[in-house]
């Protein structure tokens, strides 16, 4: 299966895979159009993390009110994407491909990375190979025995990280001492964001979380917004 162009209104679409069709979504930007194409990735397949999640939805949504276009795809073996969860390495893969794909389709534009706990892991963890022009990181699992972040090379981009105060997944006392741990090592400007009264998915807070992305994101953006 050839992949296909990348589309001129917002669709679904398959794309050939590392292993086999990854079920995609692009989604336009509304209003005056940035240069820039966001990959929005999900939490975690096996506790039903999906493209769909609210919170990867009201993510992608705060960039197209930036004038981004956004890309999200299930993870292989999730929802309709072929394949089988593979512990953070094959959705590496599958990043990477997606990664690919877009900036063969819009080379005019930056790729930036965007995740949801699993999928911040994943997003981080290819950030310094992809090398992309922003990296925003929603409630990263760095407190988990599950995924390693210690071996992590670090992100040469600016990085928003937005955390909720009352996660009950995700221990928040751990990701503020973990970002402490690795902010001196940064060569771009980072940013942690904390939410107050705030669980793991945002409950009542989605357009807290809507807001911090949008006013983390507006000094990056690569043409000037008005206030």
């Amino acid at each position: 299966m050839s992949a296909p162009t990348f589309p001129s209104e917002s669709t679904a679409l398959s794309l050939p895979g590392p292993v086999g069709a990854l079920e995609t979504a692009i989604d336009l930007p509304e209003g005056a159009p940035q240069p820039v194409v966001a990959i929005v990735c999900h939490p975690l397949p096996t506790e039903g993390g999906t493209m769909h999640n609210k919170v990867v939805t009201m993510a992608a949504r705060a960039l197209r009110e930036s004038g981004i276009a956004t890309v999200r795809f299930n993870f292989r073996g999730t929802g309709t994407s072929h394949g089988h969860f593979d512990n953070g390495q094959g959705e590496s893969d599958d990043l990477r491909f997606v990664a690919r794909w877009v900036r063969e389709q819009r080379p005019d534009a930056q790729l930036w990375l965007a995740g949801f706990s699993f999928g911040s892991y994943v997003t981080i963890k290819c950030a310094a190979e992809l090398k992309p022009g922003m990296l925003i990181s929603i409630a990263p699992p760095a407190a988990g025995r599950s995924w390693d972040f210690s071996t992590i090379s670090l992100p040469d981009c600016p990085w928003l990280i937005v955390q909720g105060d009352a996660d009950e997944v995700v221990e928040p006392q751990a990701v503020y001492d973990w970002f402490d741990s690795v902010r001196p090592q940064l060569s771009q400007p980072a940013e942690l964001v904390r939410i107050p009264d705030t669980s793991h998915f945002f409950h009542r807070r989605l357009m807290d979380l809507r807001g911090a992305i949008k006013a983390g994101i507006r000094p990056y953006l690569p043409n000037p917004v008005a206030d």
